[in-house]
């Protein structure tokens, strides 16, 4: 009921609150009343939100049709063009093979069609001179433009006019052109600014390679069309609608009379030419050559090749429409055709011609190609979607360059993957994540790479070495992450060892890069063993400074069950030997303290162990040793009061005889060998021996 009086087209919002206040009972009735209105408010809104939403999904699928509607369009646009151009040509032809058989009738006919056609050879050759005139004083206003007609006596002028360039993305003007349409080219120049009637090349177009588009009206923006010349496309506009009509009219008649000539062209040299009549000879000898040239005549008729095909003879048009619709399969079809074509064909003059013809359009096609891969267009959507390019770069014999761009684009992908990895709180989280992103698009990459370079044996190099420097990346985060943060030992334990994990995923495609991420990590390792074994150090030497050699009182039995599942984690098995009554321990704090402290060292760094870090773990431990054993030996040999002397006693013996073996059976575990310098160090340390009076350790 409230909404409808609220929609209905004669509400009044003024009287609405008036006859509302007199009606209600209090304040308590208006407040129910406004979160009504409330409700019903954001009901309203979230209603206009999902239509909206649902309009503008509408909007995205019917934006998506027209661009498929628009391209069929286009389509269907150049193949009516070529239909009419095969029409006309079809009925020039008929015509002139009247005019053939009745020359008289042809003379009639091109009177009535061209009142002003020349009437003699030396008229036309007038005419002729006259538009190449025309053509070289139009040029002169050119800049940059005197070797053109050089090089191209038979160049004549067919159109000509001012035009104003847009720029085909912000439709903002650029400035203002003007464009002269020859017989087999398309000339623009720009405008000098202080000069009136004088120009500066631009830009010159062959008519072979160019596209003209009709450009829909959409005011303020008129009379314009875009001209296509595969890579760039540019926008012009003409003065008016009459004018822009004639420049597409023209742009087309010129683009099809100069095929029509070309076709002609080919067709008259691929016809076989009669061999000169060569003069009687009286020479009886000369029968002989003559027998062996009727034999050669054969093969040499054998050598044309047939290049008035119509597919040949459409294939450079069809390769630049296949380019420009991003059909990169239909183009190399086409040209694994010509070439299966022309495979065992000669190379003649006019295959040669049509060769470079068609190598203008590979290195378009390649072009094209190597921008799909260049690391500047979108990465999303992982390796597959280069898989298309890459595949036809290598039906196109590119396949090094196939290769070098697929592993750039990854390694670009790879990076801005990593770069956009939030860095989390918790080193451990960020770790986690890294090394799924990383190792994800690794094995990724390596199953795509071995799908599209399968037959190309000499690029799996060019991957590994990919790989190593994709490593040398990932190792640089992790680093910075974890080892410049200065995290503690086991943090940075855990981290590598989720690392190692993660790169025994590419073993699965033969792919084995452990050790180089070994090399890549042992310096900051190393670095971490050492800063964690100064510290242990450090921690001892200020302990040993305060030992008073008493007896450890926990005070609760909780906290004595506590040191013994400590010291059983440790190997310490026989731990309960040196508990006495209550909750007392017959052993110093500084003992206990560096037990646990040694033995959770060798813990983190056995989980971070490698070959190469085996000499530094080891003389870590070494050193560690080293601080407790002078500490008790010197302490033994200072101490004057029997009964601590005896309770230090105890400490050593459980230093040398506890301790150090379970030091050394761990440290074995962990490497797979023993280690002599630990044993050494054992017996050295019991067997030591030193001048009674003297008050310093000599290890």
């Amino acid at each position: 009921r409230l909404r409808r009086q609220l929609e209905s087209g004669g509400f009044a919002a003024g009287e609405y609150v008036k006859q509302l206040s007199q009606q209600s009972d209090g304040d308590r009735d208006l407040q129910e009343h406004r979160q009504r209105i409330q409700a019903l408010s954001e009901e309203t809104a979230q209603s206009l939100k999902r239509n909206v939403y649902q309009n503008y999904r509408q909007f995205i699928e019917t934006a998506r049709e027209i661009s498929y509607l628009e391209s069929e369009m286009y389509q269907l646009s150049h193949i009516l063009t070529e239909q009419k151009g095969i029409m006309e040509a079809v009925t020039q032809a008929l015509l002139l093979q009247a005019d053939r058989d009745d020359p008289a009738l042809g003379a009639r006919r091109a009177a009535a069609a061209d009142p002003f056609l020349p009437l003699s050879a030396k008229d036309a050759a007038a005419n002729e001179e006259g538009r190449q005139r025309t053509l070289t004083t139009l040029l002169e206003k050119v800049e940059g433009c005197r070797d053109l007609l050089p090089e191209s006596p038979g160049k004549y002028l067919v159109y000509n006019g001012d035009l104003v360039e847009y720029d085909a993305d912000h439709m903002a003007q650029i400035q203002r052109v003007h464009a002269f349409l020859m017989n087999d080219c398309l000339l623009v120049a720009t405008a000098l600014p202080n000069r009136r009637g004088a120009y500066r090349y631009d830009a010159l177009y062959p008519l072979d390679g160019l596209a003209v588009v009709n450009v829909k009206d959409n005011p303020p923006m008129k009379d314009m069309f875009k001209l296509l010349m595969f890579p760039e496309s540019r926008i012009f506009q003409a003065e008016n609608a009459k004018i822009k009509k004639e420049w597409l009219e023209v742009l087309e008649e010129t683009k099809r009379n100069r095929a029509l000539s070309e076709k002609r062209r080919l067709e008259q040299e691929a016809l076989p030419r009669p061999a000169p009549t060569p003069p009687e000879s009286t020479n009886p000898f000369d029968e002989d050559e003559d027998e062996e040239e009727e034999e050669d005549e054969p093969s040499a008729e054998e050598e044309v090749v047939d290049l008035s095909l119509e597919w040949i003879q459409e294939l450079p048009e069809d390769l630049d429409v296949c380019i420009a619709q991003r059909d990169f399969e239909g183009a190399v079809d086409l040209l694994d055709k010509l070439n299966e074509y022309l495979a065992d064909k000669p190379a003649s003059q006019p295959v040669k011609e049509l060769r470079a013809k068609v190598d203008e359009r590979v290195r378009q096609l390649t072009d094209v190609l190597v921008f799909e891969l260049s690391p500047d267009r979108s990465l999303r959507g992982g390796p597959r979607a280069t898989r298309r390019a890459v595949s036809q770069l290598i039906r196109l014999g590119q396949s090094t360059k196939a290769c070098e761009l697929f592993l750039k684009n990854r390694a670009a992908a790879v990076q801005t993957a990593i770069r956009q990895l939030r860095i989390e709180g918790a080193t451990l989280l960020y770790i986690h994540k890294l090394c799924h992103v990383f190792f994800t698009s690794l094995l990724e990459t390596a199953r795509e790479f071995e799908t599209d370079f399968a037959g190309n044996n000499g690029c799996y190099s060019a991957f590994v070495v990919w790989a190593r420097s994709s490593m040398r990346m990932f190792v640089d985060a992790f680093s910075k992450q974890v080892f410049d943060s200065k995290e503690s030992l086991s943090t940075a334990a855990e981290c590598v060892k989720v690392a190692k994990e993660h790169c025994k995923q590419l073993s699965e495609i033969g792919l084995d890069l452990t050790f180089i991420i070994h090399a890549l990590l042992v310096k900051d390792i190393k670095g971490a063993l050492q800063s964690y074994k100064d510290i242990i150090i450090e921690a001892t030497k200020h302990r040993n400074s305060e030992e008073m050699w008493r007896k450890m009182n926990l005070m609760t039995p909780e906290a004595l069950g506590k040191l013994r599942e400590e010291m059983r984690s440790c190997g310490v098995g026989n731990f309960d030997q040196y508990t006495g009554d209550d909750c007392w321990v017959n052993l110093s704090y500084t003992v206990v303290a560096f037990t646990k402290q040694t033995m959770a060292f060798l813990e983190e760094a056995l989980k971070l162990y490698f070959p190469e870090l085996h000499m530094v773990l080891l003389e870590s431990l070494v050193e560690i040793i080293l601080v407790a054993v002078q500490h008790v030996d010197y302490s033994l040999r200072c101490e004057q009061d029997p009964e601590k002397k005896a309770f230090i006693r105890q400490n050593a013996s459980f230093l040398y005889e506890t301790v150090l073996p379970v030091v050394e059976k761990r440290f074995e575990e962990g490497v797979g060998k023993p280690a002599k310098q630990l044993q050494d160090l054992r017996n050295a340390s019991r067997l030591m021996r030193v001048n009674p009076e003297s008050t310093t350790s000599v290890v």
